[in-house]
């Protein structure tokens, strides 16, 4: 437990150098996964999208160009401070809220109270598996029924995976980050009591990242 906590203080500090160091680090062109969830939020009648680990907002953004409302959240204040400069700048800046959270704590957002929740390659961050298993747990509370959660994760068959220092639960520092990869065992069991939709295999950038965008939705 002690070593999980220093892992997280690191990472949080590593992420608020690399922000600082190289804004809009991404880019401003939304990730793929956006673009798919956003559709799957419009066939769910979604009005207003929660992004966690929403970092400097190329997908919060998006979301907002679509017409969504979003509440972007991050552990990172230098994030979250490029995104809502671009919001304004992209005179988006009324259809986006941000807060300071890490996702380690229960959301502080009360049940059922959301239409959808994305997140992209938050979840396979310096996680536990307990840690995990207790976020899709607080997104499941603050979603409606019907409600919609579109994630991506980089999984067990990454080039990344078993490279770098091991510090266990399938969690590997590689560059200065920490990522968690998933087998599909933790997947499904992270989809017990929703209806799974998909788990489709996509890749992203270079390497490339090999990811599972997976897609579940709260019952009526």
């Amino acid at each position: 437990m002690h070593e999980d906590r220093e892992l997280a203080k690191a990472q949080r500090a590593h992420w608020q150098r690399t922000y600082a160091a190289h804004p809009g680090m991404y880019g401003d062109q939304p990730s793929a996964a956006a673009v798919h969830a956003a559709e799957v939020f419009r066939t769910t009648g979604a009005k207003e999208v929660v992004e966690l680990g929403a970092g400097h907002g190329r997908d919060a953004l998006y979301f907002a160009r679509c017409g969504f409302t979003v509440q972007a959240i991050d552990f990172s204040p230098t994030a979250l401070e490029q995104l809502r400069s671009a919001a304004e700048q992209r005179e988006v800046g009324s259809s986006v809220n941000t807060m300071v959270h890490d996702v380690r704590e229960p959301l502080p957002l009360p049940d059922a109270s959301v239409d959808a929740v994305f997140a992209h390659m938050l979840l396979c961050m310096a996680l536990s598996t307990t840690e995990i298993k207790q976020l899709v747990a607080e997104v499941r509370r603050i979603l409606r029924p019907g409600g919609a959660f579109v994630y991506t994760v980089r999984h067990t068959g990454d080039a990344h995976y078993g490279a770098g220092t091991a510090h266990g639960d399938d969690i590997f520092e590689h560059g200065g980050f920490a990522v968690h990869f998933f087998d599909r065992a933790l997947v499904d069991a992270l989809a017990q009591g929703w209806s799974l939709g998909e788990v489709h295999t996509c890749e992203e950038g270079e390497l490339p990242r090999r990811l599972w965008r997976i897609t579940q939705t709260v019952p009526r």
